[in-house]
């Protein structure tokens, strides 16, 4: 059987690791099951899929993501600021604390409070990982076409 690349209609089984350039480790599945994901699945964001597309059972690469292909630029539009009344007077307001929003279309929408002063509570709506470069560590264990027999 030749080896088959990973493309479109493919199941990949695979070790990854996502690490900030420092080798800081966000994620990684390198010492625990490797994960199987159906490429167009969405379990991957789509920029990190073009990383693997025509790889093969066996390579192993390592990519650097920069900020645009990864989550994003830091956008200031994001950071917005609310006053402390519009929050439940139990919750704990201070830096670093994550709080969920609902958006327009009732779907979640996490903020991170940068900044609290006075009666001004300010929430930054930028994903944690935008603005940074992150590397991208991929070793394929497995490809296979969808719908093949287990």
């Amino acid at each position: 059987m030749k080896e088959l690349p990973v493309d479109q209609g493919t199941r990949v089984t695979l070790h990854f690791a996502l690490k900030f350039s420092d080798g800081e480790i966000i994620d990684s599945t390198f010492e625990k099951e490797p994960a199987t994901l159906e490429i167009g699945d969405e379990n991957l964001p789509e920029n990190f899929e073009a990383y693997l597309m025509g790889m093969k059972a066996g390579e192993r690469n390592s990519y650097e993501v920069p900020p645009e292909r990864a989550f994003g630029q830091h956008n200031p539009n994001n950071v917005q600021t609310f006053k402390r009344s519009e929050f439940s007077a139990d919750m704990v307001l201070e830096k670093g604390v994550m709080i969920s929003f609902a958006d327009a279309r009732q779907s979640e929408l996490p903020g991170m409070v940068s900044r609290v002063e006075g009666d001004q509570v300010e929430v930054d709506f930028n994903h944690p990982l935008a603005g940074r470069t992150l590397t991208f560590e991929v070793e394929i264990i497995d490809v296979e076409p969808v719908g093949a027999a287990h």
